[in-house]
């Protein structure tokens, strides 16, 4: 397994479909349908802000993205909006996205999502991709890391544990459970070194 420090081309379309079948189901009753958020993704989807894992055939195993005040893996605006969803369904999905919106800060890098290919879960790649987000932070003179799970990925929460994250924080959704489909989101914090 390779490390790249971007999402290649020949991964793109992948690395959106793998993101997708990562997030859609906390996402979905916003971007959702599928072809719409696939057309969104492609859109928006930042190369430069994600490390991947490639095997030694060249396919991609899993991505970590994170997020600076240039950018984001996923980002987009309005205008990347309207064009998928028209004036009417980007004005709701644009207010709603907002509301799990997450702040960079000075003093912890932001990991802004992890996923692995269904076929390599288990094998490392998560492991291997949270060690890669942390020299990543480390060489940009960053002395943490943050991150959010939701309450509805067990399994994830377990992987941070594991690599020493420590939960600081936990976010109620309130209502707004109903819509993305979790009930709270856990800020999670590891010093690096």
């Amino acid at each position: 397994m390779r490390i790249h420090q971007s999402i290649l081309p020949a991964h793109r379309e992948a690395a959106a479909r793998l993101y997708w079948q990562a997030f859609g189901g906390k996402l979905g009753a916003v971007l959702g349908p599928d072809h719409k958020a696939w057309a969104f993704l492609d859109r928006v989807l930042d190369p430069t802000h994600a490390l991947t894992a490639v095997d030694d055939k060249g396919r991609l195993l899993g991505v970590v993205g994170y997020k600076t005040r240039q950018s984001a893996l996923v980002g987009g605006g309005m205008r990347d909006m309207v064009a998928v969803y028209g004036l009417l369904g980007a004005l709701w999905r644009v207010v709603l996205i907002a509301l799990l919106e997450r702040d960079t800060e000075n003093n912890r890098f932001l990991m802004d999502g992890i996923f692995v290919t269904p076929e390599a879960r288990g094998q490392g790649v998560g492991t291997a991709l949270l060690d890669a987000i942390s020299k990543e932070a480390a060489a940009r003179g960053y002395a943490e890391i943050r991150l959010d799970v939701i309450d509805s990925n067990p399994r994830a929460r377990q992987l941070y544990e594991r690599r020493g994250f420590v939960a600081v924080q936990t976010v109620q959704l309130g209502p707004l459970r109903h819509i993305f489909g979790f009930r709270s989101a856990t800020t999670m914090v590891r010093a690096i070194g």
